[in-house]
């Protein structure tokens, strides 16, 4: 294991489905400065042997092999990059092996599993960080920051549409791995909202739809929610695996409001709208590797034996959110939250800055969407 003082943590990244080809494997080359690939897990021969020639990494193997393969390269920490339902399964596993672990979002596909996925890092002494990538990119925390100023007032309503249309047979449109749109894109609405605001919502309403094609068996295409929070402020999404490609987010506030528009993606550049008395002005900033800086920021919180700021507890906030808006969809009716306290909310010291990389054409991994 490594030490506080030593120079680089040694990674396994744990799934090899698109986004881990297109954007995590590449970003390694941005975060070297503490931060090393040494391991590659996927079930599929085929993308282990093409990984290994592309990456130079001599550590491979399917899942059953996690264990001794992690020993045999020295590996420190984990990136997880499995279906949904494979996410606690897999953070028991390493924590119980003493590696620390990063967890792609949504952390898990209930709150129990989230729990026991915390409950298991403090037993064996490791860090747990879900993967937010949007904590340390410069559009979203620029608006965090102003929205904190008070250049435009108290905040009073927030409303993003993030949708795109699903490959079929993606499994994102699967129900045994855990998919839908609300597990699937919920948590970038639901955790904006909750940075924005500084706040936890309160109560929650929620319309899904089952789309009728043949891509949508058991679970939900399409869903609109209605999120309130405490003072007054409200928030508001609709979701889609089913509709063309939007990603955008605005908030509300007494004096003006801010547009982001695109809001959640990783792979175009990003632009602010701000208005105030009237006038609009607009902010570019540069397309960015948005997933070096995850690594450079998890390893320091692995040298540095400190909490990472997006950790299983904010994993947790989001997912009691995704469980509400799942059961008001069932049934029909509103759902209260019990309170939830964070302490710890994302802050322009987290701004970690590396340059986009060109993604590699990915092995027996699809892109998720219709192109």
């Amino acid at each position: 294991m490594a030490q506080r003082g030593s120079r680089r943590i040694r990674y396994a990244v744990v799934g090899a489905g698109n986004l881990a080809q297109v954007a995590i494997l590449p970003a390694f080359q941005n975060a070297g400065e503490n931060s090393e690939l040494v391991a590659i897990f996927s079930s599929d021969r085929t993308k282990r042997e093409a990984l290994r020639e592309q990456y130079g990494v001599e550590h491979r193997a399917g899942y059953e092999d996690f264990e001794q393969v992690c020993r045999d390269a020295e590996v420190d920490a984990v990136y997880i990059v499995l279906p949904n339902t494979m996410h606690r399964e897999f953070t028991e596993r390493s924590a119980r092996a003493g590696l620390h672990v990063l967890c792609e979002k949504p952390m898990a596909t209930t709150v129990e599993d989230c729990e026991a996925m915390i409950r298991v890092a403090d037993e064996h002494d490791v860090r747990l960080m879900v993967a937010y990538r949007l904590h340390f990119e410069e559009a979203n925390l620029r608006a965090i920051e102003l929205l904190r100023s008070g250049k435009l007032g108290e905040a009073r309503m927030f409303s993003a549409v993030m949708t795109q249309q699903a490959r079929s047979g993606d499994i994102r449109t699967r129900a045994d791995v855990g998919g839908g749109a609300l597990l699937d894109e919920g948590p970038y609405p639901i955790n904006a909202a909750r940075y924005l605001f500084g706040a936890e919502p309160t109560e929650v309403v929620c319309f899904t739809q089952e789309d009728p094609d043949a891509r949508f068996k058991g679970v939900d295409g399409t869903a609109f929610a209605l999120l309130r929070f405490s003072e007054g402020r409200m928030g508001q999404f609709a979701i889609s695996h089913a509709a063309s490609a939007v990603s955008s987010y605005r908030v509300i506030c007494e004096k003006g409001d801010l547009r982001a528009d695109p809001g959640f993606g990783y792979d175009s550049e990003r632009k602010h709208f701000i208005t105030v008395d009237g006038k609009t002005e607009e902010r570019t900033f540069e397309k960015q590797d948005q997933f070096a800086p995850e690594l450079l920021y998890f390893s320091k919180c692995i040298l540095e034996n400190r909490e990472p700021e997006p950790s299983g507890w904010e994993g947790l906030a989001d997912v009691r959110v995704i469980v509400a808006l799942q059961e008001s969809a069932r049934t029909g009716r509103a759902v209260k939250l019990a309170p939830f306290e964070r302490r710890q909310r994302p802050s322009i010291d987290q701004l970690i800055v590396r340059p986009a990389i060109e993604p590699p054409e990915p092995v027996n991994a699809p892109s998720p969407t219709v192109e």
